[in-house]
């Protein structure tokens, strides 16, 4: 494979998956507009048609989000056909192709779910909940295997997770972040289903017993987002210590600034409500977040592997 084919493969495959966190926000633009019903309970046809005519309003939302999943799924399938003919089985690139594929099948699946389940609009029964966190789980192994793929093609070493406490701190790092970002989508789901008029309003109702669970959840989303975040800091800080590569030390610190932003970022949208601006940024800087995390893992694993210490990276 010459260097030409590599280069324009890794540029492909970073494209995907910038354009897969892009579908990914106008979802949410989808379920905090109220969009979500916009085509009925009918799927993959929209109100019974393919193409609907004279269409509403959010009838126009939901139909453009079919359509840019569609090429989401379209993109992701060129990226496996085109790695299956540069790389040969069980290379890391061709196996993330192949796992980029397989979740967002399940993407397309969780998405039809929710439409022919009718958990959609202002619908807040619980099973709503459940299937918006599994549907953003799944959403960050997508993003992980698309990042993890581009990374590799752009000539990244291939990752070898450590044994012991190493493999114990990424894992609950990944953990307390899909935790997170999946009580994050409960968070807006009851911020768009149950919208309060002041902060005093909202608050009022966080600690209301009678209030529906997706609001009494909120209360918990920024005490995680907290805990993660510094949880977070202090992994990054131990990896990218003076002695580190000079790409780890990069990851390192754009990985603590996201973090940073994103306080920020949450703390604006407990003040403001939530407001659909500061959702859809939230949810951008949490994208982000969770691919500087799997770069993060990925650039600092191959120099750690031979480390005496699962939690002290080796000097270049």
């Amino acid at each position: 494979m010459n260097a030409g084919k590599l280069n324009n493969f890794a540029r492909y495959a970073w494209a995907v998956l910038g354009y897969n966190i892009f579908v990914i926000l106008l979802g949410a633009f989808v379920r905090s507009s109220g969009s979500g019903a916009g085509c009925g309970s009918h799927w993959p046809l929209c109100n019974g048609e393919v193409l609907p005519r004279a269409p509403e309003v959010a009838t126009l939302i939901e139909f453009s989000h079919r359509l840019t999943s569609g090429l989401a799924l379209l993109l992701v399938g060129g990226l496996l056909l085109w790695a299956r003919r540069l790389y040969a089985p069980g290379q890391p690139v061709r196996v993330a192709a192949m796992w980029s594929m397989v979740f967002i099948l399940v993407e397309a699946l969780v998405g039809a779910a929710l439409v022919l389940l009718e958990l959609v609009a202002g619908n807040p029964a619980l099973l709503r909940g459940v299937v918006i966190a599994v549907h953003l789980a799944n959403t960050l192994l997508l993003l992980g295997a698309l990042t993890l793929c581009a990374w590799h093609a752009a000539g990244g070493a291939p990752v070898q997770l450590p044994n012991g406490a190493g493999a114990a701190a990424i894992w609950l790092g990944t953990g307390l972040l899909v935790l997170v970002c999946s009580s994050g989508a409960i968070t807006a789901l009851g911020d768009t289903l149950f919208p309060a008029a002041s902060l005093a309003e909202g608050l009022q109702q966080d600690l209301d017993p009678s209030s529906h669970l997706f609001v009494r959840l909120r209360v918990w989303h920024p005490v995680l987002a907290i805990g993660t975040g510094m949880y977070l800091i202090v992994l990054a800080r131990i990896w990218g210590l003076d002695g580190a590569p000079a790409a780890v030390r990069r990851a390192a610190r754009a990985m603590m600034a996201v973090v940073g932003l994103q306080w920020v970022g949450g703390t604006l949208a407990v003040v403001l409500l939530a407001p659909l601006w500061i959702q859809i940024t939230h949810l951008l800087m949490a994208d982000v977040l969770w691919v500087l995390w799997v770069l993060l893992v990925a650039t600092v694993h191959p120099v750690r592997a031979a480390a005496a210490s699962p939690l002290q990276p080796v000097p270049a």
